[in-house]
């Protein structure tokens, strides 16, 4: 019954034991004991399975999956040893005598609730708690191929659906429900249905729909565009505003398929454009064109994001790239993965050395107060002698 429901491939066994030996490496490096993995994330990408439990990797030896909730199911989807427990002091009872208080615990702390990890504290019975995040991170930025198979199929249900607004995007009819048919459309052709975002009060939407007044308005997300919505309990995403002509219309949507998103953005119009609108695509596709031939492995990402910046200035256009006044969002590009937000991130600051498998949207946006908002955005996979497209849905503007 299980493989008539579930279509997608399950994790490959190498693919688990390559990440597992990586992060033990990792942590003889840095002198951590062992580690304690509890986020959703984290489990899914160490063990292949999202069933309740803790998962503990010690610096050598073989790591244990305690699952607490389905032990049947994970035992199909997981090739790790697993032990039943019933909850967190069954799984302190089971690693009683591999800990001491000279220990050095990893835990992944930028995602840990207070609470949750003052209890896990007392449960180990030590203080030596160390945050794995950024190492985990590290590790899950390069893709296995496995994984970038996973990538492309998410990229293909983003190709169709790209394909399908250019036939019920029409005057008259309200970003929502045009967003409502194009988000069954992703279902039907296999999306998982959400999206993951990893942070504090970091919640994301499978697709988004602006035009006109509702591209301009600055949102709490760290977003260049992130729309009204349709409740301010929200705050983001398509709204009630009704499509015009001679205005772009944003389709940013994010596709899900076992787990691994992408993130695509296409401009469809009804009618014309105006010239403020024609110059700010002209010069992201310039952005698009340049990152494409320019990236490839060895170059830094900070190289990346000053030459687009470059190319906003030399067409005048700096004011209104990548949002406007307190709006502004310092990336151009973000890493693609089991999250939305993955490492690497496209700015000035951050210093990564691009690498086979890495996988990143690249999103050159412009803002206008007043009028509206427009541009692209593309998925990246960097190869050895340059940067890979993930679909190959066309980046033209959709005239309708």
């Amino acid at each position: 019954m299980y493989n008539k429901l579930n279509t997608c491939d399950l994790t490959p066994r190498k693919d688990i034991e390559n990440r597992i030996r990586h992060l033990q490496v990792e942590m003889a490096r840095q002198g951590i004991s062992f580690s304690i993995i509890l986020h959703n994330v984290g489990l899914f990408y160490f063990t292949g399975s999202i069933q309740r439990g803790v998962l503990f990797i010690p610096a050598d030896g073989e790591p244990v999956y305690m699952v607490e909730k389905n032990m049947e199911r994970a035992s199909i989807e997981t090739p790790l040893k697993m032990t039943p427990i019933r909850n967190n002091r069954d799984a302190r009872e089971i690693l009683h005598e591999k800990l001491n208080k000279r220990n050095i615990c990893g835990m992944e702390l930028d995602v840990l609730p207070v609470l949750v990890f003052e209890k896990w504290k007392t449960l180990l019975g030590m203080d030596n708690i160390v945050d794995i995040s950024p190492t985990v991170r590290q590790l899950r930025m390069v893709k296995s191929a496995f994984e970038i198979d996973q990538i492309r199929h998410s990229g293909r249900i983003v190709s169709q659906v790209f394909a399908k607004a250019g036939e019920i995007v029409r005057a008259n009819a309200k970003e929502v429900d045009i967003a409502a048919l194009l988000e069954a459309e992703g279902r039907m052709l296999g999306h998982q249905g959400f999206l993951r975002m990893r942070g504090l009060n970091q919640e994301m939407l499978n697709i988004y729909i602006t035009h006109g007044y509702s591209g301009t308005i600055f949102s709490g997300c760290d977003v260049p565009i992130s729309g009204f919505g349709v409740t301010h309990a929200i705050a983001q995403g398509p709204s009630i505003q009704v499509l015009q002509q001679d205005m772009p219309i944003l389709i940013d949507y994010g596709g899900g398929y076992n787990g691994y998103i992408t993130d695509e953005t296409r401009v469809y119009v009804i009618g014309a454009l105006k010239e403020i609108f024609k110059k700010g695509y002209d010069t992201a596709r310039e952005i698009i064109d340049d990152a494409a031939a320019f990236g490839r492995v060895g170059v830094d990402a900070t190289e990346i994001y000053g030459r687009a910046l470059r190319l906003a200035r030399r067409a005048h256009l700096e004011d209104h790239f990548m949002g406007y006044g307190k709006g502004k969002v310092s990336f151009i590009g973000h890493g693609l993965g089991l999250e939305i937000n993955e490492w690497p991130v496209i700015t000035a600051r951050h210093h990564t050395v691009l690498q086979e498998g890495m996988v990143f949207a690249y999103e050159p946006k412009f803002i206008f107060p007043g009028e509206g908002a427009i541009g692209i955005e593309v998925d990246f996979i960097v190869r050895k002698n340059g940067l890979e497209r993930v679909t190959d849905s066309p980046i033209d503007i959709h005239y309708l």
